[in-house]
């Protein structure tokens, strides 16, 4: 029987604040959306990343699937691959958060309604399984990077360690030598000290002897 094709999996629109900008993502999960943006936490526990249904958002994403889009921190733009960074940040922190503030105070919440939140445009299947396969492609790529990535990592390592090794070997090499060459140096050393105390013990004898013979010749 022909093996069946793996089901493509529905993409669904994340949104997160890093940083100086908002990210979003289209992913078949939340897991995903998080390895996409490298997140080292679960941001979606934490409060901190969320599925949007906002149609703007939904649909800049949807048309790359699987690559992170951007737009400066608390801005209403649109998300693109490239953006650049708030143009409105003070080197003062607490001046914006007071603008933050009030703005906040005058403007009402809005409830927004239930056609609102629907997308204003809905993908058929067809625009679905494209954008599934897009995402898919861009999950391989971004993966293929990451293993090259990692595979520069551990080439590097590897050459480190072979030099950490070959300049180890040489120190220890020079270490066997210097104490070799010390101890020849003591053994010369031993040899000499014994000579001379032979040395010293003949001609302590003989100066006994010719003393004697000195003293014995003016008597």
């Amino acid at each position: 029987m022909p093996k069946k094709a793996k089901p493509k999996r529905k993409l669904k629109t994340y949104q997160t604040s890093l940083g100086f900008y908002d990210q979003a993502i289209a992913a078949p999960s939340m897991k995903a959306a998080l390895d996409a943006w490298g997140a080292r936490s679960n941001l979606f526990h934490q409060g901190a990343a969320k599925e949007t249904d906002d149609p703007d958002i939904v649909a800049a994403t949807m048309e790359k699937p699987g690559v992170v889009l951007r737009r400066p921190v608390g801005s209403d733009g649109a998300f693109t691959e490239h953006s650049g960074l708030p143009t409105d940040l003070a080197d003062d922190e607490a001046t914006p958060k007071r603008k933050a503030k009030s703005k906040a105070k005058s403007k009402p919440k809005e409830i927004p309604s239930k056609a609102a939140k629907q997308p204003s445009r809905k993908l058929d299947d067809q625009q679905a399984r494209k954008a599934a396969a897009a995402f898919e492609k861009e999950e391989r790529r971004r993966n293929a990077e990451r293993r090259k990535e990692e595979a520069a990592r551990a080439k590097e390592r590897a050459r480190r360690d072979k030099a950490v090794a070959s300049a180890q070997a040489a120190l220890d090499g020079a270490r066997r030598e210097h104490e070799s060459r010390s101890e020849a140096i003591e053994a010369e050393r031993a040899a000499l000290d014994q000579r001379a105390e032979a040395e010293q013990s003949r001609w302590d004898k003989q100066r006994m002897k010719l003393t004697e013979a000195v003293r014995r010749a003016r008597e």
